[in-house]
């Protein structure tokens, strides 16, 4: 799960070691609701093998993510019922990420919260919205 020994939250999280509303989950990729979303439906994909940056990944093992990617973030758009929707995925400190765990970011986005072009402020958000949210992007996916 781990290439390395240092502690890692996401590799904890697939250890089943932090409760998470999760979306998907197969032998090689998770999906779950972020747990300080910056918008309604922003939901995370990674593998569950430890890499901290996409370079560490081969090529058709990032293939094989953004296709999941793809997947979840159809689900998360008609689930989500946004008028639009950002997937990121940063790599290093200077990119901003946080945790040094591969993970795409599937940001819903609505009319409401394009002011200025900035991004909304993240909020912490209750497990029971997380597990309701996480429930309705399951129905949508596409199997």
């Amino acid at each position: 799960m781990s290439d390395t020994n240092t502690f890692c939250v996401f590799c904890a999280i697939i250890r089943g070691q932090s409760p998470v509303a999760k979306v998907y989950e197969s032998d090689t990729f998770l999906a779950f609701m972020d747990k300080y979303p910056i918008t309604f439906g922003h939901t995370l994909v990674l593998p569950k093998y430890h890499y901290a940056d996409l370079f560490k990944m081969t090529e058709a093992e990032v293939g094989n993510l953004y296709r999941m990617v793809h997947n979840i973030a159809s689900a998360v758009y008609t689930a989500t019922g946004a008028q639009g929707l950002n997937t990121g995925q940063n790599n290093g400190k200077a990119a901003n990420q946080i945790v040094p765990h591969v993970h795409v970011h599937i940001i819903p986005r609505y009319d409401k919260d394009s002011r200025d072009g900035k991004w909304p402020s993240r909020k912490v958000t209750d497990y029971g919205e997380l597990e309701e949210i996480a429930n309705r992007i399951k129905k949508n996916l596409g199997n």
